[in-house]
């Protein structure tokens, strides 16, 4: 059974993108916040999801810095490269995170087998819910 280990609120605070002749790329730079048993803080600036489209497929790489406190009160970074794929932009995305961690509490999400989800929140945001199988 999976358990959901990171929850991460997405604010998108810019999009520049590019239509090429055989499709189009943009970066979405973003913001947010992280509040969840394991891990409480925010993304630090510099946070960017690059997605290309290209004959109706769309892929993605999205990666940030989480700062703040995990869940034994130790202060520590979350590094978070989150890849994805889909043929059908409109249905939902199941992304494959990696991530990296000076947190000793958090350090076995480094080798954990993860995948994440990808839920819409309003107009100019994300979910992220991050699971280990």
């Amino acid at each position: 059974m999976a358990q959901e280990v990171l929850t991460v609120l997405v604010d998108i605070t810019g999009v520049t993108r590019v239509e090429g002749a055989r499709g189009s790329c943009q970066m979405v730079a973003f913001t947010g916040t992280v509040d969840c048993p394991n891990f409480r803080g925010r993304i630090l600036p510099g946070g960017v999801d690059t997605q290309k489209m290209t004959a109706g497929h769309l892929s993605l790489s999205a990666r940030y810095i989480l700062e703040g406190t995990d869940g034994t009160g130790h202060a520590g970074h979350i590094f978070i490269e989150n890849n994805g794929e889909t043929d059908d932009p409109a249905a939902p995305m199941t992304t494959h995170p990696h991530l990296c961690t000076d947190c000793p509490s958090l350090q076995w999400l480094e080798t954990a087998d993860l995948y994440g989800t990808l839920e819409p929140r309003g107009t100019d945001g994300v979910c992220i819910h991050i699971f280990a199988r």
